[in-house]
Formats: structure tokens, C-alpha cells, sequence
């Protein structure tokens, strides 16, 4: 009877063969293993060593405050947190009623001196024919000196009327010279400035535009187009110029801030492009954007209590330094961010031409955003009432009157005797 060896060692055979498999398998895992190493390296060279990445990176943007320029009431409140705002509508509404006080004061008193000022423009007439007429008086008194001093030769006029004729010239005299004056007093205060140039009336112009622009500045006009946060104002608290009220967040202008560890920035240049994926959308939505800046400092050295490494007592850490990084704004169109959202970050090195730091005075672009026109209206409206106002006021006449006095000061004055045969 033949009996089965159940211990497969004692077979030569199976004993011979077994090494050889586990040779096999080795080799077969060690050129695994050098073709993995081989294909890594290969990918190494040609394109991981080209990029740096993070997940530490979030979405960032400008939070816009808007903040009263003159103490009030609040009486309005029209938009609330979420909703879209845009650019030069009206946010919040303060109670009105004592600045148009005094915006209808200051209107007044620059009307008032309007009409005075056109008065002293007036004036020049008055005081140029009077001056005319103190001429033809000193004239005939001269020319009445002149006979009665002939008269009395022959002893036809007494010496008391030659004496009250010559007292008469002298009071003409007077009467001339301080017409001239008065005159030359008044061209002082009208000369080289019309109704609307004069002093008088720009300083009272200026206090109309005060009162007008602190009127205007009752209503708050959002700054940018953008969605409300943060809102803290409400109806009938009582604010004060710079109280922050509520935040515009401009979505369209948001960037992504990469905090790179130090030691990978040695590469990183500004201009790079740089491929991004937002955890809302995951993998399936790529952004593309491009390194514009390097923060001043880490994140430790801007914190509210920065560390203290100077005492000795201290630990080595990683910094990581913020990275700012634009983003395509028809990207964001499409797909839009939030502030504060986490963003995995993949920036391709391989040009290195670029710069550290921007140069002076180069644009990026999110710096567009910092810019409003919503406030300049104001001075524009109140330029208008203004001259409205000078406009309704002023003799329409007085410029051309002025005009005509000084052409007609100009001439050579005529001699008294002409003044006295044309009296």
C-alpha cells in the first residue's frame, strides 16, 4: 500500500521551486519599485518641482464701512444684511430738520450780500456823478471869484463879498476832493472782482456750500456696489461722524490670501499663475488667478499679541507668510465667493523672472476698487445753488456799469471852464 507525504518540503521539487518564486517576486517588486522611483522622478523634474500648494488659504476682500460725517437721528434704515446695494443708493437716512435750518439761513445771508455788494457796484455812478457835479460847482465858484476880484479893482464889489466868494472856492474844493474819495473808497471795494468774484460774497458762499454739504450728508449713500454685512444702525439711535453703521462687501473685487509656509516661497514670484479650487464647489470648478504681492509680515508678527522671541524663552515655529493672489473676475462672475471660504492653492514656479515686491506706483487688479464718486455730487449741487442764487440776487447791470465807469474814469477829465459853459 503507498502512502502520501502530507509534508510538502519533503518533495524536492516543491522545495527547489519555492525559492525561486520568492527570487521572482522580489525582483519583480524591486523593478517595481525602481520604475515607480524612475516615474517620480521623471514627474519631479519636469513638473512637481514647478509648483507649490496649500490648502491654508481663504478668500479675502474689502469690507467697506459706512459711517455718518455729521451727528443725527437715524429716521431710515433701507437695506439689511444679505441684500445688494448699489453704488450711490441711499442707505441710511438721518433726521434733516436742523440743517435745513441752517442751509435756509446761510441761503439767505448770501442772497443779503449779494444785494449789498451790487449796491457798492451801483454806487460807482452815484459817486462818479457827484464828483462831475462838485467839478461844475468848484467851476462856477472860481469863475464868481474871478469877476467879483475884477469888480472890486474899480470899487463896484465890496471885499466882504471878494472874501465870501474866495470862501466859497475853498468849501468847492473840499467839497471835490472828498467826492474823489469817496469814489476811489468805492472802486477799492468793486475794482477787479465782479458780484459773484467779490470777497464778501464768496465767504458767504462758502458758508451756504458748508451748510449744504452737511444738509446732503444727513442722507448715506452706499460707497460701492456690494452686499450688506455687519449691519449694527438701527431706526432712531442717535450716531456720530465715524460710528461704523453696517459693511458693503464689493464680491466682485475679492481676492485669495495663500499662507506659504517660508520655506516654500523661495520660488514664488509675482505674476505667476496660479490654479485654485474652492471647498463650496470642490474639484469641479477651477479658478485661475495670478500672484500679485507678499504681505509686509507673518501672521504672528501682525497678531493682537505678537510673539516675544527676543527673551530666549521660545520654540522654533514655521511662519507662514500671506500671499496675495487675484483672481479672474469672469470666473468669479460665474461662480461667485464669499469672504472668509477655503481655497486649495497650486502656484506653477517655473518662471522665476518675476519680482519679489511690486514697483512703486504698479496696478493690480483689485486696486480699481479703491475709488468712490458718490460723494462728489455734493459740491457739484451745491456750486449750482450757489450760483442760482448770486444769479437771482445781483443787478444784472452792475458788471457792465463798473465796466463803463472805469473807461469813462480813463479819459482826460474836462477842464472847468468847459464844465462851466456846459452848465
Amino acid at each position: 500500500m503507498t502512502t502520501t507525504n502530507p509534508n510538502p518540503t519533503d518533495n524536492p521539487k516543491a522545495a527547489s521551486s519555492a525559492p525561486k518564486t520568492r527570487k521572482r517576486l522580489l525582483a519583480l517588486l524591486g523593478l517595481g519599485a525602481l520604475v515607480a522611483a524612475a516615474g517620480y522622478g521623471a514627474y519631479y523634474y519636469s513638473v512637481a518641482r514647478f509648483h507649490e500648494d496649500t490648502d491654508d488659504a481663504y478668500v479675502n476682500g474689502n469690507l467697506v464701512q459706512l459711517t455718518p460725517q455729521v451727528s443725527g437721528t437715524v429716521v431710515a434704515v433701507n437695506a439689511d444684511d444679505t441684500e445688494i446695494v448699489s453704488a450711490g443708493d441711499a442707505i441710511v437716512t438721518l433726521d434733516p430738520a436742523d440743517a435745513r435750518i441752517a442751509l435756509a439761513n446761510a441761503e439767505a445771508a448770501l442772497g443779503q450780500t449779494v444785494r449789498q455788494v451790487s449796491a457798492l457796484y451801483v454806487n460807482n455812478n452815484t459817486l462818479a456823478a457827484t464828483v462831475q457835479q462838485r467839478q461844475v460847482d468848484l467851476s462856477r465858484a472860481r469863475d464868481d471869484l474871478r469877476r467879483r476880484t475884477e469888480a472890486s479893482e474899480s470899487g463896484a464889489v465890496a471885499a466882504e463879498d471878494v472874501a465870501h466868494a474866495r470862501d466859497t472856492v475853498k468849501a468847492a474844493e473840499a467839497a471835490l476832493e472828498t467826492a474823489k474819495q469817496q469814489l476811489a473808497s468805492n472802486h477799492a471795494l468793486t475794482d477787479q472782482a465782479s458780484v459773484a468774484d467779490h470777497p464778501s460774497v464768496q465767504a458767504a458762499a462758502t458758508r451756504v456750500r458748508d451748510a449744504y454739504l452737511a444738509n446732503a450728508r444727513n442722507t448715506l449713500p452706499a460707497p460701492v456696489t456690494g452686499y450688506v454685512a455687519r449691519r449694527s444702525v438701527q431706526v432712531g439711535q442717535r450716531v456720530a461722524p465715524g460710528n461704523p453703521l453696517m459693511a458693503i462687501v464689493p464680491l466682485d473685487g475679492v481676492w485669495v490670501d495663500a499662507n506659504f509656509k517660508e520655506v516654500q516661497l523661495k520660488h514664488i514670484r509675482i505674476g505667476q499663475p496660479v490654479e485654485l479650487h474652492a471647498d463650496l464647489y470642490g474639484g469641479k470648478v477651477t479658478y485661475h488667478g495670478k500672484v500679485v504681492g507678499f504681505s509686509a509680515g507673518t501672521g504672528s508678527a501682525f497678531s493682537a499679541l505678537p510673539a516675544q522671541n527676543a527673551t530666549g524663552n521660545w520654540i522654533k515655529v514655521v511662519q507662514r507668510l500671506p500671499v496675495r493672489i487675484a483672481l479672474d473676475p469672469v470666473e468669479l462672475r460665474a461662480h461667485p465667493l464669499q469672504v472668509g471660504l477655503s481655497m486649495q492653492v497650486d502656484v506653477e514656479t517655473r518662471e522665476r523672472g518675476g519680482e519679489l515686491s511690486p514697483a512703486k506706483g504698479a496696478s493690480t487688479p483689485i486696486r480699481t476698487a479703491y475709488r468712490t464718486e458718490v460723494f462728489e455730487r455734493y459740491g457739484a449741487e451745491a456750486d449750482s445753488e450757489i450760483a442760482r442764487i448770486i444769479a437771482r440776487n445781483s443787478n444784472s447791470n452792475s458788471d457792465l456799469a463798473t465796466r463803463n465807469e472805469t473807461t469813462r474814469n480813463a479819459r482826460p477829465a474836462a477842464s472847468p471852464s468847459a464844465l462851466a459853459r456846459a452848465s
